[in-house]
């Protein structure tokens, strides 16, 4: 066997190693440190707690209640017990239960680097590029239609699920910062806003275009006023214009504004409302809790139906007829069994939303390509037109609050380098600094045994008064008993067995000892051979091996599937030679306001 067959040892001083490693981190679109503010939480810290995850995603109280939890499907407790860590709910926890962090917060700053940034729209995208610059001296104005901010986070999202009120405290520290809030303006010349005061421009308007279905009796002028376009009318709710809606009400789309919808329609006097889908349930976009959220307020989902045409009567809407469908087991193919119809008196579209930037003249040297999107470049969110710059639904489609977030902050970045005449590919590292738990000879400074607590249900407002106002909050958060119990199911993956190779006298204590199987001292060989030959075979090849350097006894390698391991340190408890130690990886990911050393040094006094 050859030396190129081998696998080479394992680099932990790479950060990335490890930072895949601490999946809920690494699974969230900003790299929130979710095992640190879960431990600060499970220490009563919660001020403390709530500031880690703001460095990250600004938005913790907004977050903790909206999120889509990209962290917790990856959250390597479900490995062992079937359900993750309530990462999402304990973020809420943190916000609830804090103490005043308001001088805790970045201040505004007392010089300005005489650099301008215009942000379009409100949402979360352009306030994470505010938060981002104007603790670092930049001028931000944010050009806003209407007369608040928070864009999709106030108009699409009901405030049974997120009250303004948390909204307005999280936005307000952005805008206390010093940020400049134009509402009542809509842009409509990028290229004015770049020929007159402003050094760059960011695009953070969003996919503010629901999209329609156009069937035949779609244009039927009676019908028009009770067929709404999803986002549209979450909308006029938000603003008062709409406040009531018909009996039976149907929903067409199973994603998650489809479920504001329906419930929101609960509230208005809705009695009889339907989700319709095309598809069987495995296949709707929805979160899972919003599918149960809304089938505990009385929706009925409905499931292999696709929509034909609307039905007018007399002039009025009276229904829709849909054919009825059975799928193969991967629902690409469908035969249909038969139509039918369902009476309605109101339907709501919310089968997608898509960008529309009309306001943008195609002269500006900004490329659009597939579907009318800008030629956006993945890493420095720049258009192909110097200094204008896109994030959140603007730049790549829908997709979430926390995705949005961490555009901003990458889009912070570059209009930083394009303002200070740095490539924009000149990205700052990420870092990581590693830390020994050994407090004695078997102790460790975390907690590492592990618990059986089950995961902590969320306690809800009484069905019966719910329903009373559009703005009672139906999740009442969890309780201080349940909030220290679902924060001791979290495992600390960000706690790691690193090896010493040249202490190892290969005695299998710690092979052994492994709860999971997930440790093999083998001989070296190609990637897809050692993951054969481990103690229990490794499977999932998107998480590494880990690998060591010869052992110096007989030049085999300790092999380690980090895939299944749980970090419950036993190995380094029981490793008679230290071999194994437990180490704490913190993971540094840079953020703007880490650069203003770097921007103090060309500061202009105020």
């Amino acid at each position: 066997m050859g030396h190129r067959d081998f696998m080479q040892p394992t680099d932990v001083k790479d950060p990335r190693y490890f930072h895949r490693v601490i999946d809920c981190q690494w699974a969230c679109p900003a790299h929130t440190n979710v095992p640190e503010y879960i431990r600060l939480i499970a220490q009563g810290r919660y001020a403390d707690a709530y500031m880690v995850n703001r460095e990250s995603n600004v938005f913790p109280g907004i977050l903790g209640r909206t999120c889509d939890r990209p962290c917790e499907p990856a959250c390597r407790r479900q490995r062992v017990d079937g359900t993750p860590v309530a990462i999402c709910r304990l973020k809420r926890a943190a916000a609830d239960s804090r103490e005043d962090i308001s001088e805790r917060l970045p201040r505004p700053v007392d010089y300005r680097i005489g650099r301008h940034i215009a942000c379009v729209g409100a949402g979360p995208a352009s306030l994470t590029v505010a938060n981002d610059l104007l603790p670092l001296g930049y001028d931000v104005v944010i050009f806003e239609k209407q007369d608040r901010p928070g864009g999709l986070m106030r108009t699409n999202i009901p405030a049974f699920r997120l009250p303004a009120s948390v909204l307005d405290e999280e936005i307000g520290y952005i805008v206390d910062m010093g940020a400049e809030m134009r509402y009542g303006t809509t842009v409509t010349d990028i290229d004015a806003l770049l020929n007159s005061e402003f050094d760059a421009v960011f695009v953070g308007s969003g996919a503010p275009r629901g999209k329609d279905l156009n069937l035949p009796g779609r244009n039927d002028a009676a019908a028009e006023e009770h067929i709404h376009i999803g986002i549209d009318w979450l909308e006029a709710i938000a603003f008062g214009h709409t406040a009531s809606i018909g009996e039976r009400v149907l929903i067409i789309g199973v994603g998650n504004t489809a479920m504001d919808c329906c419930r929101s329609a609960r509230r208005l006097g809705g009695r009889d409302i339907k989700i319709m889908a095309r598809r069987p349930r495995g296949f709707f976009k929805a979160s899972p809790w919003e599918l149960d959220d809304a089938e505990e307020e009385g929706v009925d989902i409905v499931v292999n139906h696709a929509p034909t045409r609307f039905v007018i009567e007399d002039g009025q809407l009276a229904g829709m007829e849909f054919q009825k469908l059975r799928w193969d087991e991967d629902a690409r193919n469908a035969t249909v069994l038969g139509t039918v119809v369902i009476p309605c008196d109101d339907v709501i579209l919310a089968i997608g939303q898509e960008n529309a930037f009309p306001w943008i003249s195609r002269d500006l040297g900004i490329e659009f390509g597939e579907w009318d999107m800008p030629v956006v470049d993945e890493v420095s969110f720049e258009s192909t037109r110097p200094g204008v710059f896109f994030g959140g639904d603007a730049a790549f489609g829908p997709k979430n609050i926390i995705w949005a977030v961490e555009h901003g902050h990458q889009a912070a970045i570059s209009i930083h380098n394009f303002c200070q005449g740095l490539p924009l590919d000149d990205r700052p590292p990420v870092g990581m600094n590693l830390f020994s738990q050994k407090m004695g000879l078997t102790e460790w400074s975390y907690h590492n045994d592990y618990n059986p607590a089950p995961r902590q249900r969320m306690q809800h407002v009484d069905l019966r008064q719910r329903f009373r106002r559009l703005d009672v909050e139906v999740e009442e958060g969890f309780t201080e008993e349940q909030t220290e119990f679902e924060a001791q199911r979290c495992l600390n993956c960000d706690v790691q067995t690193v090896f010493d190779a040249p202490l190892c006298i290969e005695c299998d204590a710690c092979i052994d000892v492994c709860p999971v199987k997930c440790l093999t001292i083998t001989e070296n060989a190609g990637e897809a051979e050692l993951r054969r030959r481990l103690t229990v075979p490794a499977a999932n090849p998107e998480q590494a091996l880990f690998v060591s350097a010869p052992l110096p006894q007989t030049r085999r390698v300790m092999v380690k599937d980090e895939n299944i391991c749980v970090h419950c340190g036993l190995c380094a408890e029981r490793c008679p030679t230290a071999a194994w130690d437990m180490q704490k990886a913190e993971v540094l990911i840079p953020y703007p306001v880490k650069m203003l050393p770097m921007v103090a040094v060309t500061a202009t006094p105020r």
